[in-house]
């Protein structure tokens, strides 16, 4: 396994993009942290794009525990059948709901255990939830964040959990409120699976991946 960059380059990596990007946002719409879980919760195999276009009129109707309880497990699952694994994420999407009113007072909850111990929600989902609903510091491990992690040798690791905790080492804090979002959306569109767009990357001298492309 590849080795990790030394504090200073990991450092000169997150002034670049926080350069280019000062503010990155999470490309799921919500209104609130419930709808924000609901919205991370129904990502899982499916686009960002997919999602948003499913939950804007479910939204609109149900922004709370109590008025997605209200819909319906049927209903629930009409609006979001464009997504994949629909059946099963409507269902979780109720069931969470219950466990919310039950448990938390209709409130979610703001740490990493008791967000786990929802319906459909694992350490992902928890870590986008306490991050973007409540300013935490954490670093969600998806595709794109594990192949830019991996690539750029900012914390290579063999699985999501070695990953993560190779990030929250690495980064410094001034940049760990961002630091997520700043590698998904560079792993989306630039640092690509098949066909990494190197040319055009704010990295490019700092990157020895194998990976990388130089015509």
């Amino acid at each position: 396994m590849a080795r990790a960059r030394k504090p200073a380059e990991i450092r000169e990596i997150f002034e670049r993009f926080r350069t280019a990007n000062p503010e990155p946002k999470g490309e799921l719409e919500s209104v609130n942290a419930f709808t924000l879980l609901v919205a991370v919760v129904l990502s899982a195999q499916a686009t960002d794009a997919g999602v948003n276009k499913a939950t804007r009129k479910l939204f609109a109707l149900a922004d709370t525990p109590e008025k997605m309880l209200a819909l319906g497990e049927e209903t629930v699952r009409e609006h979001i059948k464009t997504i994949g694994l629909y059946r099963n994420k409507a269902k979780n999407v109720i069931a969470l709901s219950e466990k919310l009113i039950a448990a938390f007072g209709g409130e979610v909850p703001t740490t990493r255990e008791a967000l786990e111990s929802l319906p459909g929600v694992g350490r992902k989902t928890a870590n986008v939830v306490l991050n973007i609903a409540f300013g935490e510091i954490t670093h969600a491990v998806d595709t794109h964040v594990f192949r830019v992690s991996n690539r750029l040798r900012i914390a290579p690791g063999k699985n999501v959990l070695q990953v993560e905790l190779g990030l929250e080492k690495a980064i410094p804090d001034e940049f760990g409120r961002h630091a997520h979002h700043w590698l998904i959306l560079h792993g989306r569109y630039t640092c690509k699976a098949l066909r990494p767009e190197c040319g055009r990357c704010i990295q490019s001298d700092l990157c020895d991946s194998p990976d990388k492309r130089t015509t």
